[in-house]
């Protein structure tokens, strides 16, 4: 007698992920009861074996994991596009909208960019923002998974619109402890809610946005509560200054003497980070996000990555923030970082695409601890899944023999538009490409209404004759 189950995909181009490759099958099946996969084969044996209450027939499909995306910073969505094409992207670009972001502005930021990781087939969001109320109840709404980080630092707000390049920040201690403890409150409501769909870490924003014993303090809470630290680390030449300043070492040199470098510490960008350095936080057991795109556009840089996966250090991948980026799209990040990558070592083999869609799947569970729950598909583990239509006419032709073109398809020509389906923990959340259960115009309505708001507040602010895009504005060119 068949068994039965919620959900049967069938006829798929399966992509597993596990081993070393990408797993693939041909006609492949995978199962899926309550939250969990219980099954995967082909089409053939596990439709003998199951009785699904949902059939879903993904031929001309690739059924894969859900993507992950590490590093967020979903509320300046809000301003998407603001802060590009300049020097000092954030204090001539973002700061200045930072300083009239309202809870609300926030809020409608959040909302667009997890719409639009979601329906480009994001299935786990690693967001970094202000713990702000409400928050943290919109992924527990919309049903993602999501591993959530409230920013820690001690900078006074709005300060940094007037900050001055050389200077050092104007650090405010109290600033710095009601950061710490607003996110130890997060924490204690947050880790592990919503069935374990949200998880929290902690934030120190950077080695340069905290005084030495806030930074220690962080590092003792983290590690009694088995919290992992999500930091930016050597992200520009501005972090590296401070330090050299404030501690006369360099930002991987520091963190080692004060024990922040192991397995605990996500570590984001590693933008300015030498070789060496880069293999120093590599060994100590430390992981790495990469935000192709967004370090891209705004420093002119491709991260050590290559070095990073060399030294053996799992590598994730993360859109960082709309703002400078423009998106919150993680084939994307696949793209670019393949590219970029190549580029910089003038080396068509290095980032190959089956290496990019590993890091958007189980290297970035790997590199959020997540490996066991999550980014590949393995009788066992989460029913986080997206089919992409191959037949769409960036995808086609579909050839297997004697030269498989699914993943280098997906990597350099996919834009996210062909994903049709999306599940979190065995609920779908986007069927034939539109979301089942969220109202995306109500957003689309809220998000423009909250944009406007902000930028005419910031027009009558006199911060903004300071920032850099005026002078193209006026030329015309924007």
């Amino acid at each position: 007698m068949a068994e039965s189950v919620d959900t049967l995909f069938v006829h798929a181009h399966l992509f597993t992920m596990e081993g070393r490759g990408v797993g693939y099958q041909a006609d492949g099946a995978v199962a899926v009861r309550g939250n969990r996969i219980v099954d995967i084969g082909s089409t053939a044996a596990l439709e003998k074996r199951y009785a699904p209450a949902e059939r879903i027939d993904a031929a001309a499909h690739a059924l894969l994991p859900g993507l992950i995306d590490a590093h967020m910073h979903t509320p300046w969505a809000v301003v998407r596009g603001v802060a590009q094409d300049v020097a000092h992207w954030m204090q001539k670009g973002l700061a200045p909208f930072s300083r009239h972001l309202h809870r609300e502005a926030a809020l409608a930021g959040t909302w667009l960019a997890l719409l639009e990781a979601l329906k480009s087939g994001t299935t786990t969001l690693g967001d970094y923002a202000t713990p702000i109320e409400g928050w943290a109840d919109i992924f527990a709404a919309a049903g993602v998974r999501a591993v959530l980080t409230p920013t820690i630092n001690a900078l006074p707000p709005g300060e940094m619109a007037g900050w001055r390049m050389g200077d050092l920040y104007p650090l405010n201690d109290d600033v710095g402890e009601r950061s710490i403890r607003d996110a130890v409150a997060f924490a204690s409501e947050w880790h592990g809610a919503a069935n374990g769909r949200i998880t929290v870490m902690y934030g120190p924003q950077g080695a340069d946005m905290l005084t030495l014993e806030q930074l220690r303090h962080v590092k003792r809470l983290a590690a009694s509560e088995g919290i992992l630290l999500h930091m930016h680390v050597a992200q520009g030449d501005r972090e590296i200054d401070q330090m050299l300043k404030r501690y006369g070492k360099r930002t991987p040199a520091f963190l080692d003497q004060i024990g922040y470098l192991d397995e605990q510490l996500l570590a984001v960008h590693l933008t300015e980070a030498t070789a060496d350095e880069t293999a120093m936080i590599a060994y100590s057991g430390a992981h790495m996000v990469l935000c192709s795109g967004s370090i891209g556009i705004i420093d002119g840089i491709v991260p050590p990555t290559v070095e990073f996966r060399t030294a053996g250090g799992p590598v994730a991948l993360g859109s960082d923030q709309a703002a400078g980026n423009n998106c919150h799209n993680l084939f994307n990040e696949m793209k670019l970082t393949a590219l970029f990558n190549k580029i910089k070592f003038r080396d068509p083999t290095i980032m190959p695409a089956w290496e990019v869609l590993r890091m958007a799947t189980i290297e970035g569970a790997q590199a959020l601890g997540l490996e066991q729950e999550i980014g590949s598909i393995e009788i066992g583990k989460k029913a986080d899944l997206i089919l992409v239509d191959l037949s769409a006419l960036n995808l086609m032709p579909t050839l297997v023999e004697p030269i498989r073109n699914i993943v280098p398809n997906l990597v350099y020509a996919a834009t996210g538009r062909e994903v049709t389906l999306v599940m979190v923990d065995g609920q779908i959340l986007l069927r034939n490409g539109r979301l089942v259960a969220i109202d995306e115009a109500a957003v689309i309505a809220e998000v423009q209404q909250r944009a406007e708001e902000v930028a005419a507040e910031l027009q009558r602010d006199p911060v903004h004759l300071e920032m850099a895009l005026l002078q193209p504005m006026r030329a015309g060119c924007l």
